[in-house]
């Protein structure tokens, strides 16, 4: 059976990495996370590295600066201008908007649009409020879950932080139905000093980062990959399906959230099924067949 683990209470999406969040009542949540969802980054130019991508860790003025969107120019769910932090409207993709925040990183940059998204781990990360509530409270400061800048809090029925970890190898649907949106839930979101930068003012309170270092090895919440794109508003009851592997199968939790992905989208929605190793060829198989059974079925 379904277990309900609680209330989509909030959703937010980034449309320039490390810049301002746009609180949602709704959005659609695709392949490659919601829609709009950090679509758009600034490059460091002279960056060689694998990760040229600027973010608020090396310059935390970022969060201050607020995509805006205008209805006269705008394309799909991408912003047409930015507000800097000292009130200016500037084009997203214009020269003056790129050398203000190279002149502040001390550097030159370029914007960049990838219609995939420009992610750390994956494309949709969770949290939960008593997570929030737990760190703020053992670093001294009042909880704001934008600090660590999810696309989805969920507010649970039990008062217990980082809940977060019961769903790892699971599957949350957010709704009733057989096509509510759904995500595997594939790791743990390892945390960085964004979460110490206030999103009001920048300011850094280096407490926040020591606390999750402290009292959970570094990690709060959880990121997922889709697994049925959908509809995410606010006030959704996400629910945790659970995969049950045979015991004969050797393969771990992870390969299965893996089978159960690509086992959706090649052959739909099914009650349960035994895979064979030759219907997948492309995945690392062992010489074993795997059985999944969904609670209630979900592929």
């Amino acid at each position: 059976m379904l277990i309900e683990i609680g209330q989509v209470e909030a959703i937010f999406r980034y449309p320039v990495k490390s810049m301002g969040g746009e609180p949602l009542e709704a959005a659609n949540l695709g392949w490659h996370g919601l829609d709009g969802d950090r679509r758009l980054a600034f490059r460091r130019i002279d960056d060689r590295g694998g990760f040229p991508w600027l973010s608020a860790s090396q310059l935390p003025d970022l969060l201050l600066f607020a995509p805006q969107r205008r209805e006269d120019g705008a394309q799909g769910d991408l912003p047409t201008h930015i507000r800097t932090p000292d009130g200016e409207e500037m084009p997203v993709f214009g020269e003056d908007l790129a050398m203000e925040v190279g002149r502040r990183s001390g550097a030159p940059v370029q914007m960049m649009h990838l219609k995939h998204g420009i992610f750390d781990e994956a494309s949709i990360s969770v949290i939960a409020f008593d997570t929030v509530c737990e760190i703020s409270r053992l670093a001294g400061l009042s909880p704001d879950v934008r600090r660590f800048r999810p696309n989805v809090v969920v507010r649970t029925p039990r008062s217990i932080p980082f809940q977060e970890d019961e769903w790892l190898g699971g599957v949350l649907s957010f709704g009733e139905g057989h096509d509510a949106p759904a995500i595997t839930v594939t790791m743990r979101d390892v945390r960085c000093s964004m979460v110490n930068l206030d999103p009001d003012s920048a300011r850094p309170a280096p407490e926040m980062l020591k606390a999750v270092v402290r009292v959970h090895q570094n990690t709060a919440g959880i990121y997922g990959t889709v697994t049925r794109i959908g509809r995410l508003a606010v006030g959704q009851y996400p629910r945790p399906v659970r995969i049950m592997i045979d015991e004969e199968a050797k393969v771990s939790p992870a390969m299965a959230a893996v089978v159960e992905v690509s086992f959706a989208r090649c052959y739909g929605r099914v009650k349960a099924t035994t895979v064979s190793p030759c219907l997948l060829p492309s995945l690392p198989w062992p010489p074993a067949q795997i059985t999944i059974y969904c609670l209630p079925p979900m592929l």
